[in-house]
């Protein structure tokens, strides 16, 4: 059987490992057997014995003087001989000579040498499981105790051909002294690769005592701990908090995991969201002195920074310091990179001053690479502050030795920083110093500037450029396009848009699915249904499938254009192709209905909403609402709006009681109308100017001042400002009613009514 190290990566096989690998070959306090009589005496002896006939060894003076004579008897020229028999067979024999002629004093060490070498003949020759455990069990019969080495040639040989039931009945039928930390090893590392955690662990147990005669090594943690990280789980016989454990019951015998293990048996913790385990199992061996590497610690940095502890990460930096844990480069690019994400450039800016500045406060010193550089000039351009990513590029040119050149990324992320900013100009400048510097411009460089001048209102600007770069050989991909052509329909140039949809198939750019559903959404607002169609059909040639919002869009898209037939048409589409409409869907259907006057289909509509397990939204009531109130049909406006304030799990926004209370005041309805805004005021929805300027319009018909009072003192109350509507009505009436005084202390934000408000 193979050891288990040499399955290994070679990475883990350093040179302090060799010596376990040698003491993982061979028995522990039991070395292989040595010869000390000359080789001389072995060849005489084997020449004889494979001369002589097998029956007639007894009879021959001359083995037996070879053999027995004091000066050569000895347990090792014993296993030596057998071992160089060309059979199994012939070796018991051998071995059954030996057992009827040597003298009583060498009997036991002598014969359970022998008897090793049949084993290793017996397994070189491929001999079968169940006749090999014949074998182990005549030896048995014959009260020959197994050495050490035997045992570990049964465990492994049993394991390897999955009878892993022979190989721990062996090692339990072994003398308690016998069992030591190899034979245990041997067994846990048989136990583990044929996936029978339970009975390794027993094992594993008994070693873990703190009283054990036979305690871990270096080798069982390598056993283990490469056994746990190369499965994702163990059968569920090991638990994440028993792992920690584990590992710290290793530690009190000063057995450690090695820094890859480590490091993946941290990363495995972060990846499930187990950082508080990570964080213990490293503390657990910072507190033994175990020799810990910076990769572990980054490992855990790592996962604390994508939670956003900076506490903890602080503390564990200044932990790895007091524990002599070196910080690499990785150590204080995952800090800064932490840092950016988070927009807290200025902390990331002090950690990468301390990185540098390390040999002249006698601390450790880093030298920064490209990444970090660009890490941080990448998070400086995103809060703004661009000038200071800038600086950075001077120290870079001061590192060119050091392979600190400034790259693609590094300009990208300046010139994104500044076309953001707004500064194309300063963008375009450092795009010709890359070619000056000699860095090449890569299509991130092309598609940043080209946005930044698109976003800007510079299309005009961005086509010229585009056109330049693409004539000298830089190449746009479809990001390029999706821009211009998001640009182009942005300010409603259609015809535009679809050229560069048909050069982006041109220049062999697949489009994805997103090119499409900007193009068809921005033809469908602009009422262009026949483009939108055409390009549906594109999108549908290409392999793609219109998503739910691509189909509302084209829905509203034909409802806004009265096509309702071609709308019912996408709305089977969607119902074929087993898409469910969504409330986006319903609503955009009952408010197109209902706006026409269709209030029978508006309701067919809802009704299937609802049957389809769709909660009518307030979307939904308002546009019934304002339908019925456009018609006419105020009464039952209020109908759908009392079922909608009793039954529905919907409560009623600002614009469904203005578009009440405007349209209750148009029908002379005033004192209704008043009762709906004290209804805002009791369920605490918050009346705008719209909504006081449609009751001023209703009260001044009625000239009911004293209610309009009360309202201007409940607008200064809730800071709701007039605007020129309100204030054009409160002037023509109040002038006319001669309370000029009261506008004048209405719009300097007094109250004006005698009564509270």
């Amino acid at each position: 059987m193979e050891m288990i190290l040499t399955k290994q990566p070679k990475f883990l096989l350093k040179r302090h490992h060799l010596p376990l690998l040698r003491h993982f070959c061979t028995e522990h306090n039991s070395p292989l057997p040595q010869v000390s009589e000359s080789s001389i005496i072995i060849t005489q002896a084997l020449d004889v014995l494979l001369q002589t006939p097998d029956n007639e060894w007894t009879s021959s003076p001359q083995i037996k003087n070879l053999l027995f004579s004091s000066t050569s008897l000895s347990p090792q020229l014993f296993f030596q001989i057998t071992r160089r028999f060309p059979s199994s067979s012939r070796a018991l024999s051998f071995f059954n000579f030996l057992q009827s002629n040597l003298p009583t004093e060498a009997n036991t060490s002598s014969l359970s040498y022998a008897y090793q070498a049949v084993f290793e003949l017996a397994i070189r020759e491929r001999m079968s499981p169940e006749s090999l455990f014949d074998l182990y069990k005549a030896c048995k019969d014959q009260n020959i105790p197994l050495s050490i080495n035997s045992a570990t040639l049964l465990i492994r040989f049993f394991g390897k051909v999955s009878m892993y039931d022979y190989s721990l009945l062996v090692y339990n039928e072994l003398d308690n002294n016998l069992r030591n930390t190899h034979v245990r090893n041997v067994l846990i590392d048989v136990l583990l690769r044929c996936d029978h955690d339970r009975d390794a662990f027993n094992v594993l147990d008994e070693m873990l005592d703190r009283e054990s005669q036979f305690p871990v090594n270096e080798l069982t943690g390598d056993i283990v701990f490469y056994a746990l990280m190369r499965r994702e789980h163990v059968k569920n016989s090991v638990t994440d908090e028993e792992l920690v454990g584990l590992v710290c019951k290793f530690a009190e015998h000063g057995v450690f995991p090695n820094a890859v293990w480590l490091t993946q048996l941290i990363t495995r913790f972060c990846r499930k969201g187990k950082t508080d385990e990570a964080w213990d199992v490293l503390h657990v061996l910072m507190k033994f002195d175990a020799p810990l590497e910076a990769a572990s610690c980054n490992a855990l940095l790592n996962a604390l920074g994508r939670e956003g502890d900076f506490k903890r990460m602080n503390q564990l930096f200044t932990e790895m310091k007091e524990n002599d844990i070196e910080p690499s480069v990785v150590t204080f690019g995952t800090i800064i990179n932490r840092l950016c994400k988070l927009y807290r450039a200025d902390e990331a800016l002090e950690v990468f001053e301390k990185m540098i500045a390390g040999k002249e406060t006698a601390e450790i010193s880093v030298e920064p690479d490209v990444i970090i550089f660009n890490t941080l000039i990448d998070g400086l351009c995103k809060v703004g502050k661009q000038e200071e990513a800038l600086g950075l590029i001077e120290q870079m040119r001061l590192r060119l030795q050091k392979g600190c050149m400034p790259n693609a990324v590094t300009y990208n992320c300046l010139i994104n920083g500044f076309c953001k900013s707004g500064n194309i100009e300063k963008g375009l400048e450092l795009f010709h110093l890359m070619k000056q510097e000699g860095v090449t411009a890569n299509v991130v460089t092309l598609n940043t500037l080209v946005d930044g001048m698109c976003r800007h209102g510079r299309i005009n600007s961005a086509v010229e450029f585009f056109q330049e770069v693409t004539r000298k050989g830089l190449c746009a991909n479809a990001v390029t396009y999706t821009i211009l052509i998001t640009a182009f329909c942005n300010v409603n140039n259609f015809q535009g848009a679809i050229k560069w949809f048909d050069d982006m198939s041109r220049a062999g750019c697949s489009a994805d699915s997103v090119v499409y559903f900007t193009l068809i959404s921005s033809l469908c607002q602009a009422g262009r249904m026949n483009d939108a169609s055409l390009v549906v059909s594109k999108l549908k040639e290409a392999g793609f499938r219109p998503d739910i919002v691509c189909y509302n869009h084209l829905i509203s898209g034909f409802c806004k254009k009265k096509m309702l037939d071609k709308a019912y048409e996408v709305l089977q589409e969607m119902e074929d192709i087993g898409m469910t409409p969504n409330s986006v869907t319903y609503n955009t259907l009952i408010s197109f209905l209902s706006k026409s006057g269709n209030f029978s289909a508006a309701r067919r509509v809802l009704k299937k909403m609802v049957k389809e397990g769709l909660e009518p939204t307030v979307v939904t009531y308002g546009a019934l609402i304002h339908a019925f109130c456009v018609n006419g049909h105020v009464d039952e406006a209020m109908k759908i709006f009392k079922e909608l304030s009793s039954s529905s799990n919907v409560s009623p926004n600002t614009v469904i009681y203005n578009i009440l209370i405007d349209s209750l005041c148009k029908n002379n309805q005033v004192e209704l109308a008043l009762s709906l805004m004290e209804e805002m005021k009791v369920k605490e929805v918050r009346p705008n100017t719209n909504t006081y300027n449609a009751m001023f319009k209703g009260l001044r018909q009625k000239n009911m001042l004293d209610k309009a009072f009360k309202l201007m003192d409940r607008m200064i109350e809730h800071a709701c400002h007039p605007d020129y509507i309100s204030m054009e009505i409160l002037t023509e009436w109040l002038s006319e009613a001669g309370q000029t005084e009261k506008l004048k202390k209405f719009v300097q934000g007094y109250a004006v009514s005698a009564a509270p408000a």
